[in-house]
């Protein structure tokens, strides 16, 4: 049987979102941060290749990497609805935000994480340095990418309404973990209705409820300031 081991505030909650979406069996053991670092405990650590999460086991294989478990889990349980198959006319739009949730959004976030963090744990004297070099990064680096990735999720959410097309598909489940991080840091706000809309929609799904209520957070994602 597949065993999601899933970190509290942390990216895993995109695969068990996705296993309530298939509705599969499968077996959930949930771990708890470190409530100062914030980091995985050790017997997480242990488990896992990057030492990070999300990670499977199904019998002898252990697999992290969200991309990675997404593929295998809908080869292993097929299906077309969560998948758009190859030449389907919203496959395309599909593995576009299949791999933007991950190569170009995780990232920005990541960048913009590292930054809150530091401000979080220098020494005081050091927090004023660290804020400003954040906002240099954020004006010249970050947000202009992000602005204008989230264009594009304007453009195509006004076309249908998920990431993958008129349906839910994995690609949405990959995006809710970038989507509610860009929303609870600013990026994503009033300019952005239909970003607002999809994540609106997210939130209604009854696949994503009873994952919410597996995972007992208010939010997906770790609080940072």
């Amino acid at each position: 049987m597949i065993t999601l081991h899933h970190l509290e505030y942390s990216q895993s909650f995109r695969i068990l979102w996705l296993l309530e979406a298939m509705g599969i069996e499968y077996e959930l053991v949930c771990y708890n941060r470190h409530p100062k670092t914030h980091l995985a405990p050790d017997e997480y650590k242990a488990l896992s290749p990057l030492k990070s999460a999300p990670v499977i086991t199904d019998g002898d294989l252990v697999l992290a990497e969200s991309s990675a478990i997404i593929d295998y889990l809908l080869d292993r349980y097929p299906s077309d609805e969560l998948r758009p198959a190859a030449g389907s006319p919203h496959r395309t739009r599909y593995l576009f935000w299949f791999h933007a949730g991950q190569g170009t959004m995780m990232p920005l976030m990541l960048v913009d994480s590292l930054f809150r963090i530091m401000r979080e744990r220098v020494p005081f004297f050091v927090k004023p340095m660290i804020g400003g070099l954040h906002k240099l990064v954020e004006a010249g680096f970050s947000k202009p990418r992000m602005d204008g990735l989230l264009a594009l999720a304007e453009e195509d959410l006004a076309k249908a309404d998920w990431f993958g097309g008129s349906a839910l598909t994995a690609a949405d489940t990959l995006m809710c973990y970038s989507m509610m991080s860009a929303f609870e840091r600013g990026f994503i706000n009033d300019r952005h209705p239909q970003c607002l809309a999809w994540i609106a929609r997210m939130e209604d799904e009854p696949s994503f409820q009873r994952a919410k209520e597996l995972d007992g957070r208010d939010s997906m994602v770790l609080p940072l300031r």
